[in-house]
């Protein structure tokens, strides 16, 4: 087996937009900044670039590594970069940081120009759709006009959906896994719960803790804790754990006793370390808040109508928390609008994780949509390195 070459040391770039954003709330984003790395080259015709839009905690680092240190290689770069099933020796590939996150994009942490003082608790709820047009002014940036493909996996895949819709002419092939058109009752129902970890934390201080130099690093914690078992399947669970104790034997008392809360601790803990407390609040509320059908009377396909890209949808058998279900329904919704859908169902023991993990037979799918994408556009396949 000829081995996958390693892509390029990636180049992150801080990109200012000085006119201001409106947003879906209303409210209106001062000038911003937006952190963009791109990978592989843009073609002449400006062809084949692909935006790749991140889930929660994910950021603009998509693939590859920074100084070959192998603990900041990207986020998705199994499936992202030179020999990878989204090639990049093919494709020109853009990652960007959304609004409200907390790696280099403007966000809660950052100095609000007009006070002097980091945003906090004042800076605006954001949307799907408020990150999709921030992205769209990338493009324009970049001098790109329209997207080979637009693609992302759960929080990621609502925003390639919601290119479709809202930008159509710019995107022809939507990729969307382990997504869904709307969270159930019962996936609002953990981010809330998250939520509150977070805010009724002490150290949380009305989300302006950054003054108090502290995080609510408890209630930040938690809420990784669960939103982490939600990301799991419980043969997942139960193959890497089961009922193994940490120790060997029971403690009786409400330490760490087995091994799955032993993990779910170090996740929390982790966690907490890098993340943002406020950033997490943005983006699980961006979550609840998507519902294009919402604005259509409940009927998704009219609220995909406008779409004009092709579009490929995986899901994961043991996803509980975007079940295949939901995938499904965004399948009948564009074929009841006669748009062309490719549509794949991957056994996987992994829940919702899946989609960020090196199972063959969904990265062969995602390697053949590519590849024809590729034929599609005459692009040629370089030899490898």
């Amino acid at each position: 087996m000829v081995p996958i070459p390693e892509a390029p040391e990636p180049q992150p770039e801080r990109m200012h937009f000085d006119t201001p954003l409106p947003l879906k709330s209303g409210a209106v984003m001062p000038p911003y900044d937006l952190m963009v790395e791109t990978y592989g080259r843009l073609d002449a015709a400006r062809s084949n670039a692909v935006l790749v839009c991140h889930a929660l905690n994910a950021s603009h680092h998509v693939a590859g590594r920074y100084g070959g240190d192998e603990k900041t290689r990207g986020w998705w770069d199994n499936m992202v970069g030179p020999g990878r099933p989204v090639d990049t020796r093919r494709f020109f590939v853009i990652g960007v940081n959304n609004l409200g996150s907390c790696f280099g994009s403007t966000g809660p942490m950052s100095l609000d120009e007009s006070t002097g003082k980091p945003w906090g608790s004042r800076f605006p709820v954001v949307t799907v759709e408020d990150w999709v047009d921030a992205q769209a002014r990338v493009l324009d940036r970049l001098g790109i006009q329209r997207l080979a493909a637009v693609m992302g996996g759960s929080l990621g895949g609502m925003q390639a959906l919601a290119w479709a819709v809202r930008h159509p002419e710019r995107v022809a092939h939507c990729v969307a896994s382990a997504t869904a058109p709307s969270l159930s009752a019962q996936n609002i129902a953990f981010n809330e719960v998250a939520r509150r970890a977070i805010i009724t934390d002490p150290e949380f201080h009305g989300g302006d803790y950054y003054a108090h130099g502290v995080v609510p690093r408890q209630g930040l914690s938690v809420a990784r804790m669960i939103g982490h078992i939600t990301y799991l399947s419980d043969d997942a669970m139960a193959r890497k754990f089961g009922r193994s104790l940490r120790s060997g034997a029971l403690n009786y008392g409400f330490d760490v006793d087995f091994q799955i809360e032993s993990y779910l601790r170090h996740q929390g803990e982790k966690f907490s370390g890098y993340f943002d407390a406020n950033t997490y609040l943005l983006l699980t509320r961006a979550l609840d808040y998507f519902d294009p059908a919402g604005e259509h009377d409940g009927n998704l396909a009219a609220a995909l109508a406008p779409a004009r890209a092709r579009f490929l949808l995986t899901s994961f058998t043991t996803d509980w928390r975007f079940s295949p279900e939901r995938s499904r329904e965004i399948v009948r919704a564009l074929l009841a609008n006669r748009r062309e859908v490719s549509y794949a169902e991957i056994e996987s023991p992994h829940g919702h994780d899946a989609f960020l993990m090196d199972e063959p037979h969904y990265h062969d799918v995602v390697r053949a949509y590519f590849g024809r994408i590729a034929e599609q556009l005459g692009l040629a396949q370089e030899p490898q390195a």
